[in-house]
């Protein structure tokens, strides 16, 4: 099993990852976000960890905010899927219109400098790991989610943005989010996935596909065929 410590952002809880094969090798940060820079630091200094690029779930802010001086100050590159990465360059893009006025005239905002794009079904190699990329749109027009393979019993991770939470899923009300797409998503792109594949979601705690599919109310067909529940709202 990969080495994967997270941290908790100072906004929304956003997940923050750095995930690794082991100790003392290269890595991969997933989703920086509000004020992680810090104890980020800390992080990679206890495991003797190297990043070597930053993955990107989706392009809103309390999953980005922190990617440009995460990558700037290490000359490293953020990954992100093409239909989110106007939000890297002006975030507000992405935010309701209370939202934007919460944050509006308060960002100092940078795009980062080296930006690569995602593609779905395309392999990512990064630190010596094979990353799976699975469009996956619903929340965002360009939420991904990425898979790690697993050995032995271990039947993989799913790094799982805002698209699938414990007990929930992501939000499909702000610009760019369609219920109707994220329905698509969950049938046919989490639905699919072994029961014992460890789900490490964008906010909250671990859970595993298992867990979701037996008690997840929106992984029922209920849900899923006719969409009469509504999504509650977690980070943006």
């Amino acid at each position: 099993m990969v080495l994967v410590a997270s941290l908790i952002a100072d906004a929304f809880a956003t997940n923050c990852y750095v995930v690794a094969p082991a100790a003392g090798e290269e890595c991969v940060i997933v989703d920086p976000g509000i004020g992680v820079d810090a104890r980020l630091d800390e992080v990679l200094a206890r495991h003797r960890l190297k990043p070597v690029a930053v993955l990107l779930t989706h392009g809103h802010l309390d999953h980005t905010f922190s990617v440009t001086p995460v990558c700037g100050a290490r000359g490293i590159t953020a990954y992100i899927h093409p239909e989110d990465a106007a939000m890297l360059a002006d975030p507000m893009k992405g935010l309701s219109s209370d939202l934007r006025a919460l944050f509006g005239g308060r960002l100092t905002w940078t795009e980062p400098e080296d930006v690569a794009p995602l593609a779905d079904g395309t392999p990512v190699r990064l630190a010596g790991m094979d990353f799976t990329v699975s469009h996956t749109p619903g929340h965002t027009r360009g939420s991904v989610v990425f898979g790690l393979p697993g050995e032995g019993e271990d039947t993989g991770t799913l790094l799982s943005g805002d698209v699938l939470f414990a007990g929930s899923i992501g939000r499909t009300d702000l610009p760019g989010g369609s219920m109707d797409a994220m329905r698509a998503t969950l049938r046919g792109k989490i639905l699919t996935l072994d029961d014992g594949v460890r789900v490490l979601p964008g906010h909250g705690q671990a859970t595993t596909i298992g867990r979701e599919r037996r008690t997840n109310p929106f992984l029922t067909e209920e849900f899923l065929g006719t969409g009469h529940m509504s999504a509650p709202g977690r980070g943006l």
